[in-house]
């Protein structure tokens, strides 16, 4: 991969430290100088975080912090105003000629968006569609593929998220957890390389909590390469292979959740786990 200008970090090394369970040398994420602001307000201040395929990086910290916002970035649903972000070698939003970079056209930048499937607190499901339309939807329309080979696989997707059976049920029928399964199972129609989670079980009520958060740790045991805004800390401590602490737009500290969760080193990310665990 052609990775970004500048970028330093080692052979099989992330931003923080060597990780067993990568199985690649080379980053499926690789984001640098990150910066992004809304009006006079900077809201990501210098980012950068590495992942590498297989991995499972949780970004933790308090509303406001930018960590949803950084996600958005790294599929352009938001503009960065300066950085670079790299997605299985290709630079996110942007192409060079001339020695400039220019924003790609909203198809290219859709094309783009194919290998990188995004969850959001909110389900976002088509209400006039069945679970099984909705998750069908992307490959039909989006890739042109045959309808019976669709079906056949979205079937296999809902049985992956435990929802074979509600195959026929339209969003008002499923509860919060269901519908945010179903959105998983649509996202992973497209059959992404990295998956992004923006707080994806914040609007469900406490009790349908874990029905998601068991289908990503399935996820993540398969190896699925994914980025994870989130307030479950328990989640984070045993799924994830490291996490990031945000506070004001930057990482304020990362490492190993046994390390970091356990033994924070910073006062802010002290200060922010002690009101959360």
């Amino acid at each position: 991969m052609n990775g970004p200008d500048g970028h330093v970090n080692g052979p099989g090394e992330s931003v923080n430290g060597p990780d067993e369970r990568v199985n690649a040398q080379v980053p499926l994420l690789s984001a640098t100088g990150v910066r992004k602001s809304f009006g006079r307000v900077e809201v990501l201040k210098g980012v950068d975080l590495t992942v590498y395929p297989g991995q499972v990086v949780c970004l933790l910290g308090p509303s406001g912090s930018g960590k949803s916002t950084f996600l958005r970035c790294v599929n352009h649903l938001e503009r960065i105003d300066a950085g670079e972000i790299w997605v299985d070698g290709h630079l996110v939003g942007y192409r060079r000629a001339g020695g400039k970079k220019y924003e790609m056209r909203p198809r290219e930048v859709a094309d783009q968006r194919r290998d990188i499937g995004m969850v959001f607190q909110r389900f976002n499901l088509f209400p006039h569609r069945t679970a099984l339309e909705n998750v069908m939807e992307a490959p039909r329309h989006v890739l042109g593929q045959p309808r019976d080979a669709v079906r056949q696989a979205a079937l296999d997707l809902l049985r992956r998220v435990g929802l074979a059976e509600r195959a026929d049920h339209y969003p008002a029928q499923l509860s919060g957890g269901q519908q945010q399964r179903v959105a998983i199972a649509r996202a992973l129609a497209m059959r992404p390389r990295l998956m992004l989670f923006d707080e994806p079980t914040s609007a469900l009520d406490p009790e349908l909590v874990g029905e998601v958060l068991d289908v990503m740790k399935d996820l993540a045991g398969a190896g699925m390469t994914m980025v994870v805004v989130t307030h479950e800390i328990g989640f984070a401590r045993e799924a994830a292979d490291h996490v990031v602490f945000m506070d004001d737009g930057t990482i304020v500290e990362a490492g190993r959740p046994t390390e970091l969760i356990a033994n924070p080193q910073h006062p802010r990310t002290k200060a922010f786990l002690a009101k959360v665990l």
